[in-house]
């Protein structure tokens, strides 16, 4: 995976959790706060999970290992949410953008929330992160219809449909496709 990779794939992380608050957004504060027995109970809840999720993981890439995660009372509305995703997303594009060949490939070494040190290298904890996100945003989409709501359309090739700019020649190791 080279930094153009990891720029498409955070531009799609990007696009996709935008789209997924956005849906989130039309739920009541009821539906938003009812646990459906979920991972993270709630919507809120599993929200709260992958901003979480987005902000330990930056902090890791930047040499800090946060003690906890964050908690859903942290955010108490969808808005103080929206919020801290801003300011997180922010941060984190801009990291984004400054990763390097090389850099992809360092080791970094992070403890986690239980005190117990790890090491990958960035290329592949970056990797994670949006997977992550991807398999939460999964667990919402089933909560929203489970309310009812209209779930938003948030698979890698509808980004690339609507965004053709990204659509660029393949890739591949095996030649031409």
């Amino acid at each position: 995976m080279n930094k153009r990779d990891i720029q498409l794939l955070y531009d799609y992380n990007r696009w996709a959790n935008t789209r997924l608050l956005e849906a989130a957004s039309k739920l009541t504060v009821e539906q938003l706060n009812r646990d459906l027995a979920s991972s993270h109970g709630s919507v809120h809840g599993t929200l709260v999970h992958i901003l979480s999720g987005e902000w330990i993981w930056l902090k890791r890439w930047q040499k800090e290992s946060p003690k906890a995660m964050f908690s859903p009372a942290d955010f108490p509305t969808l808005a103080c949410v929206c919020a801290k995703w801003a300011e997180v997303e922010h941060e984190q594009m801009a990291f984004v953008r400054g990763v390097t060949e090389v850099s992809l490939k360092k080791m970094i070494a992070y403890e986690n929330t239980l005190g117990e040190t790890w090491r990958y290298p960035l290329q592949r904890m970056m990797q994670h992160l949006v997977n992550h996100s991807t398999y939460h945003r999964g667990q919402v989409t089933a909560m929203l219809r489970q309310l009812g709501a209209e779930p938003a359309a948030t698979d890698f090739l509808v980004f690339l449909d609507v965004k053709p700019e990204y659509q660029f020649e393949p890739l591949s190791i095996f030649g031409e496709l």
